[in-house]
């Protein structure tokens, strides 16, 4: 039994967001709860509600038990990015791109 959630179009880089996604990528809930909410990152707490979002999802609609879940898998991709210009000297413009995830986390108990 494989449960999923998806963020889409989060506004962080997908470069940051694979840090915390590799450490706790297979781990069991608690232990990715504990490890989530004593990071400092900002995509630690984006992660942290996306995974009780898909514990949830588990919970209520398959009926699951949340002590035998795991984090099954974590995908990080990147999302359309936002293009910006910021003023430079001599009436130029320097170009600024702001980058954006997707991000899908599913969770299954351990068979």
């Amino acid at each position: 039994m494989n449960v999923a959630a998806k963020l889409r179009y989060s506004r962080i880089s997908p470069q940051k967001m694979r840090l915390m996604a590799d450490a706790i990528r297979g781990k069991s809930i608690d232990e990715a709860v504990k490890i989530l909410i004593f990071s400092p990152q900002k995509s630690s707490g984006i992660l942290k509600k996306l995974l009780d979002s898909a514990v949830a999802n588990a919970e209520n609609n398959l009926g699951a038990d949340i002590d035998e879940l795991r984090v099954v898998s974590i995908e990080v991709n990147e999302a359309p990015r936002f293009k910006r210009f910021r003023a430079r000297a001599k009436g130029r413009g320097e170009r600024r791109i702001k980058r954006n995830s997707h991000i899908t986390i599913r969770v299954g108990d351990e068979k």
